[in-house]
């Protein structure tokens, strides 16, 4: 195709038309358009633009910098596909630009050279001759595409699987502190009841909302993120949103209803105080809204409050007339995760059983007795029997 062709079929693009404002395809643009219309000084800086922008983003060519910007950024025909819906006249634009963008991809960079020559006084030809040349392949097609997006979605989803929800908007993170199996220690019955529920919404069964309160250090965030590597959970993601935010997570639900990832909106260390504006909005989250909530979604959160709400001894002693009624309403929060999971200090036996693998698992050999007194010492002096504190006492030793 020549290169005034292509100039002129960039103008129809519009089941991409999110690329045309992409600053490398805007540049592909301009140059073309100046090689059309001669500016070959115009054409030059261009050229060298596009080279500079491609080794800055880390691609070898317009192929590869088309297809990552085709797979991982948010497109009608790439949702149409995710969500299994037919639509005719978008399918058939993708078709044609996808076949457009491959043919501008593979146009190799000695025709942009001959173009410049042409109009350019002669001593900017060893200047031309001298320019690198990017990658001119295209290593998609519209068929490999669409099978892209059946099997893993398009955009964020399909890049990356851990997320934050700041300011109303994702935030990818792309190295998410997320502890495997191996690492967690004790709590296996809860960290089962966990799996279990999270195997459910995996499988697109309706899955319970789960709350894992109890003492600090016992592991219940890291239940919840260990999930995201296990084998099997490929589909699965997790969004992190902070208690403050809570106010716009019925916008997130709805945007992640009949995608094919399944998802877990995680809450971390959820608390209220007794006039907290965000208690209601939570409620009606959970449960007793007018919108339901799609079978691919569940709220996972984790507190050191079983009932999340602070108690005083006063609401017991209150002068109300159905003193009954405050309280309920307090614990009414709690009682809409229809799985709660206690994570408890463990007992003494526990504890120093603990204690005994993990000086195992890092080489630390001590007479029985003397370990066992000396974690029973720490324990004391510190925040109690957890994993947590069992690890610190452990990595003490390590560095004594």
């Amino acid at each position: 195709m020549e290169l005034t062709t292509l100039s002129a079929a960039l103008a129809g693009v519009s089941a991409y038309r999110y690329l045309l404002d992409a600053p490398l395809l805007s540049l592909a643009g301009q140059l073309l358009a100046a090689c059309g219309e001669g500016a070959g000084q115009r054409a030059l800086e261009t050229y060298t633009k596009i080279f500079y922008e491609l080794r800055r983003e880390g691609f070898l060519g317009l192929g590869d910098w088309l297809w990552d910007q085709l797979r991982y950024t948010e497109s009608p025909y790439g949702a149409l596909v995710d969500r299994q819906g037919i639509d005719p006249a978008l399918e058939n634009a993708a078709r044609r630009e996808v076949e457009l963008f491959a043919q501008l991809a593979m146009v190799p960079c000695e025709r942009y050279h001959q173009a410049m020559k042409a109009v350019l006084p002669p001593e900017y030809t060893p200047v031309v001759d001298s320019l690198p040349q990017w990658d001119n392949s295209a290593p998609f097609d519209f068929d490999a595409l669409t099978a892209f997006y059946r099997e893993k979605g398009c955009g964020l989803y399909a890049r990356y699987r851990a997320f934050l929800w700041e300011e109303g908007k994702l935030v990818p993170v792309a190295d998410p502190d997320c502890p495997q199996q191996v690492e967690l220690l004790g709590y296996e019955q809860q960290r089962k009841q966990v799996l279990d529920n999270t195997k459910l919404l995996l499988a697109g069964h309706p899955a319970n909302n789960v709350l894992l309160f109890g003492d600090g250090g016992t592991g219940k965030s890291a239940t919840v993120k260990s999930m995201l590597y296990m084998p099997g959970m490929e589909e699965l993601r997790l969004i992190e949103i902070q208690k403050e935010k809570l106010v716009g997570m019925p916008q997130l639900i709805r945007s992640l209803e009949g995608r094919r990832q399944k998802f877990i909106l995680f809450i971390d260390d959820l608390a209220f105080d007794q006039d907290d504006k965000t208690y209601s909005s939570m409620k009606t989250i959970l449960e007793g809204g007018l919108e339901k909530r799609p079978v691919n979604v569940a709220i996972y959160a984790t507190s050191n409050r079983r009932h999340l709400v602070r108690q005083n001894f006063s609401d017991r002693g209150t002068d109300e007339v159905d003193a009954f009624e405050t309280i309920s309403e307090k614990t009414a929060l709690a009682e809409r995760f229809g799985l709660r999971i206690p994570y408890l200090t463990m007992s003494k036996k526990e504890y120093l059983a603990l204690i005994d693998h993990l000086a195992g698992l890092n080489g630390i050999h001590m007479d029985r007795e003397v370990l066992h007194a000396k974690a029973m010492e720490w324990e004391i002096r510190h925040a109690g029997r957890t994993p947590r504190v069992a690890r610190q006492f452990i990595s003490t030793l390590a560095l004594s």
